[in-house]
């Protein structure tokens, strides 16, 4: 499943999509504890701040991990477009662990 939003303000990509009617679990009530809002940046990765330290920790136990994974609610994008697909699988970490 693809996304597509064009020109948006700077908010948690989370944000976004709850806004658009899309919903996506967040375990962790988006405190970066989880991965359950795992998701691929397809077009415009770069446009993205870096990923902190503890994303990066918590995207490395996420299923099916890419090299344009983020975590949904610590990506905050800027007024670039993007395409996401949210992956079918999710581990949620703050339920299992």
């Amino acid at each position: 499943m693809a996304l597509f939003w064009k020109r948006i303000v700077v908010k948690p990509f989370s944000t976004l999509r709850w806004r658009n009617g899309i919903e996506i679990e967040h375990a962790c009530e988006k405190s970066c504890a989880c991965t359950t809002c795992h998701c691929i940046v397809r077009e415009g990765f770069d446009s993205l701040p870096e990923s902190s330290e503890q994303e990066d920790d918590m995207l490395d136990k996420a299923w099916g991990l890419e090299p344009e994974s983020r975590l949904s609610c610590q990506a905050r994008v800027t007024d670039e477009d993007l395409v996401v697909e949210i992956p079918r699988y999710t581990i949620n970490h703050a339920r299992e662990h």
